[in-house]
């Protein structure tokens, strides 16, 4: 069962009028109104109490959206490679400037590389200049003379060794005429010993002597063994050093060949490339402030291992390995809706409301309007970013705001009060309006860019009309004023 059931208070002339009024999205078409009131009957209505003329006018929209103050530039700075912070020089809320040393790594290893390649790098700089400059004859004299001298240590060797040799041989001769000799007191010894003519000690004597001897023949051909080793190598090589000198000597006759410069010049280059590299590496281990700004965070202590991050990275999982957090300046940055950015223009005002300073309204313009739109949640929008022109030393990184973006003025609109449009239940938007019979009609409008008292129209009505403020208050809304209940 369907019961139709009217609200009326016929003993008030008063009419409360509540709106409830919300935009589904500034900028597009279609404003939706919900109006509840209840009614009464009233005669000899008030038509210019409670309408409006629409005029034309130059009008301002203002798109509202929120945003997050952020540093206008921020990075988390990390070490080129892997190490210990040797000294950390900055403490959060320190102004630093651009190329001031934020922290040192421990680089003991790294400076004595760059130490080594440096002489290396002298030797072969000096190698090089003395091939270019040539021979000198001082130069020749000395070649000259340490083949002279190579040639005599040769000859030394040479009449010295025969004789060493022919002694060590004597004294091997003479060790083995001893060891024969102490074996036949031994034999002899041992046969007395059976015919019981010595003692036992007797023939203990004869074997120790023959066991000794036996000890220095062996003693004595080992060392001519080894004396005509030592002598064959020691020979080798001073003949190899009479001819390494003999080749110098003639090289240093002969000049430096143009081959030899070039590998000269080949070795002074991969020594100065080393030395960069290692130069490179540990110029890295200082820790230098990128760009002027304030220490925002600071992530490490002294003596904590830490290692490289992305690039300066700025992402929180970056944090744990970075040494501090430096940002620069300030900004805003807003999600336009995909249906407003078309309004949204470079230099555009902004106004900036904060609750943290709620009376005070803070200037702003667009800078940046982002190429690309996100989703999120299945909502698109673009990035926009506002420079500040005021309130730089009060809004502080990480805060809300809510923006006031102000477009274009927009000459001979039409704007009549958002309170005045309503939205009838088949979903038609419109406004009341004043017949010939002073009745209220309803008419029909297409509505555009709103802000958050006035909307503009676009067709339905022209300068000069006259629409109520609100619904009169003799009009019944069917949908609004009327409930239809299912029992």
């Amino acid at each position: 069962m369907s019961q139709l059931i009217k609200h009326s208070n016929s003993g008030k002339l008063k009419k409360i009028l509540p709106w409830f009024i919300g935009l589904m999205s500034v900028g597009v078409i279609g404003t939706i109104a919900t109006v509840l009131f209840s009614h009464t009957q009233k005669s000899n209505v008030d038509i210019d109490a409670q309408t409006i003329t629409v005029e034309s006018k130059n009008w301002v929209m203002e798109i509202q959206a929120s945003g997050v103050v952020q540093p206008f530039r921020k990075i988390n700075l990390s070490p080129e490679d892997s190490g210990k912070i040797a000294s950390l020089y900055v403490r959060e809320g320190d102004f630093v400037r651009k190329g001031q040393v934020i922290a040192r790594m421990n680089s003991d290893k790294l400076e004595a590389q760059v130490n080594q390649y440096k002489a290396i790098l002298a030797k072969a700089t000096a190698d090089l200049e003395q091939k270019r400059s040539g021979n000198r004859p001082e130069e020749i004299a000395q070649a000259n003379a340490r083949l002279v001298k190579a040639q005599a240590d040769l000859q030394q060797l040479q009449n010295t060794t025969p004789e060493e040799i022919n002694q060590a041989l004597i004294q091997l001769n003479a060790a083995v005429a001893k060891t024969e000799l102490a074996l036949i007191q031994f034999n002899r010894n041992r046969k007395l010993k059976q015919e019981g003519a010595v003692s036992q000690d007797k023939l203990d004597e004869a074997a120790t002597n023959h066991k000794t001897a036996l000890a220095t023949q062996q003693e004595a051909q080992t060392k001519l063994l080894q004396l005509r080793s030592s002598k064959k190598q020691e020979h080798s090589a001073r003949q190899a050093a009479v001819e390494e000198a003999f080749q110098a000597l003639r090289q240093q006759k002969n000049g430096v060949r143009p081959k030899e410069i070039t590998q000269a010049e080949a070795e002074v280059k991969q020594a100065t490339a080393q030395l960069a590299y290692y130069q490179t590496q540990f110029n890295n281990t200082v820790i230098q402030a990128p760009f002027a700004g304030i220490i925002t965070r600071r992530f490490a202590q002294e003596g904590d291992f830490v290692t490289p991050t992305t690039a300066a990275s700025t992402g929180e999982g970056a944090t744990s390995t970075s040494i501090v957090e430096l940002s620069s300046g300030l900004e805003i940055e807003a999600k336009i809706p995909e249906a407003n950015i078309s309004k949204i223009q470079l230099g555009q005002k902004v106004d900036i409301k904060t609750d943290t300073y709620s009376s005070e309204t803070f200037q702003g313009k667009v800078s940046l309007i982002a190429p690309r739109a996100v989703q999120e949640n299945n909502i698109t929008s673009f990035r926009v970013k506002i420079a500040l022109i005021t309130g730089q030393s009060k809004l502080k990184s990480g805060m809300n705001v809510r923006l006031a973006l102000q477009s274009q003025p927009i000459k001979n609109a039409l704007v009549i009060p958002l309170a005045a449009v309503v939205t009838q239940s088949t979903g038609e938007t419109g406004v009341y309006i004043p017949d010939t019979k002073k009745q209220s009609r309803f008419q029909p409008v297409k509505i555009s860019s709103a802000n958050s008292e006035q909307v503009r129209v676009l067709t339905g009505l022209k300068s000069g009309d006259k629409i109520f403020i609100a619904p009169p208050e003799n009009q019944i809304i069917e949908g609004v004023d009327t409930v239809n209940v299912e029992y």
